[in-house]
């Protein structure tokens, strides 16, 4: 299938990369040739994509870097480059293409020493592609040093170098560099383009598609979560009955204590999942001896140690994504109770619990729903600036306190 097909309702982003794609031969040519570039071309070696949660932007860098590294017959012939089917496309979508470098993190941060190895790698001529292409999922987190690093490299690129950079908002990324990018702006896809994509690519029931594509108002990934992991709807569930559960200070204590457990959970099974396998695969690269209770050799503290402390990080990471999570339903919650206060015509999200939402919107006023919307951004800014959690949660708790 073509490469855009999981570019969800995104229809002008498309045709601007497809475009690219195909002026990227002409500067490839003149690359390789030593002419002189075409005029007004399309294409261009450091691009930024924003857009809320949810809207692709990883899902678009990467279809645009395997259009640019297309190598279908039909490309000669004037065909449209990103057939989806020929070794450069389906390696660049599947993560294995030996000049197409992905990068996300489990982390909270992207930090110098790792930025500086991508820049090495970005100095590099392509192996077997028409460009090395380096897609950078999580920019904004990249830290103030790691940014400075960057910009040199996106200033001074290689000549067959291409930066894709993904963050949620111009905002997210150092201005000196945002100003050296073409900036594309993705949008929050529509709930039906959600629904169509989860039946056509995942075979999921209608109804259920329809169902998680509202309740998430157009976010790819965690609508595919939620239509298929019953332990997500069961989580979400929960903490949608938070609302009803803040009549006093004793219920708010206890509901924040849930919340901070259930993430903390969260963590723990990831941890259970990909610490053992990590830390057993670097002993046994490292050497650990065989019958001696798997004890290690000489000067290999210091790497196990380096393994330790970035897993705590993850947990950490992982622990902050599962209160956000949370926090963005709850903010669904207060958002289709204000729709019913104000009569709006907007479609609720949460329509399965449409006599909660009528309870809470009878029960109080537009101007205390957007006082308790408020207090959940004010929760989420706390933790982004390291606000101990169950602090953070307990006083938006209290703030959700009917009255």
């Amino acid at each position: 299938m073509p490469v855009w097909d999981d570019l969800v309702g995104q229809e002008r982003v498309q045709t601007q990369l497809a475009a690219a794609a195909r002026d990227a031969d002409g500067l490839v040519t003149a690359v390789t040739e030593g002419t002189a570039p075409p005029a007004a071309s399309k294409m261009t070696h450091a691009w930024l994509f924003t857009g809320p949660p949810g809207s692709g932007r990883s899902t678009a860098a990467r279809a645009f870097a395997a259009a640019l590294q297309c190598t279908s017959p039909d490309r000669a012939l004037g065909g449209e480059p990103g057939c989806g089917f020929c070794d450069g496309c389906h390696t660049t979508l599947i993560g294995t293409h030996a000049d197409v470098e992905i990068v996300r993190t489990d982390l909270l941060s992207i930090g110098v020493k790792e930025t500086r190895d991508l820049v090495r790698r970005a100095q590099l001529s392509p192996a077997v592609g028409r460009w090395q292409v380096i897609v950078l999922e999580d920019a904004d987190r990249l830290t103030e040093g790691a940014g400075n690093v960057l910009l040199k490299a996106v200033e001074e690129p290689a000549p067959r170098t291409v930066w894709l950079l993904c963050a949620p908002s111009l905002e997210d990324v150092l201005p000196t560099i945002r100003s050296r990018c073409r900036h594309l702006t993705l949008r929050t896809p529509p709930v039906s383009a959600v629904a169509d994509v989860l039946v056509r690519r995942d075979g999921i029931d209608p109804a259920v598609a329809e169902a998680a594509a509202r309740a998430t108002q157009g976010h790819i990934g965690r609508a595919r979560r939620l239509a298929t992991d019953e332990a997500a709807r069961a989580r979400r569930a929960a903490v949608l009955k938070l609302p009803l559960r803040v009549d006093d200070v004793g219920g708010c204590l206890k509901a924040a204590q849930e919340l901070i457990d259930a993430a903390a959970e969260d963590a723990k099974q990831v941890a259970e999942e990909v610490d053992t396998k990590e830390t057993e695969e670097l002993r046994a690269a490292l050497g650990a001896a065989a019958g001696t209770g798997g004890r290690m050799p000489r000067g290999t503290a210091g790497v196990m140690k380096e393994l330790e402390d970035r897993q705590k990080r993850r947990r950490t990471r992982t622990q902050r994504d599962t209160l956000d999570l949370a926090l963005t339903d709850l903010t669904g919650f207060y958002r289709d109770v204000l729709a019913l206060q104000l009569g709006s015509a907007v479609a609720i999200a949460n329509e399965e619990i449409r006599h909660d939402l009528d309870r809470i919107a009878r029960a109080s006023g537009p101007e205390r729903t957007l006082r308790r919307i408020e207090a959940i951004i004010a929760c989420r800014s706390a933790l982004d600036r390291n606000v101990a959690p169950l602090l953070a949660v307990e006083a938006m708790t209290m703030s959700l306190r009917a009255g």
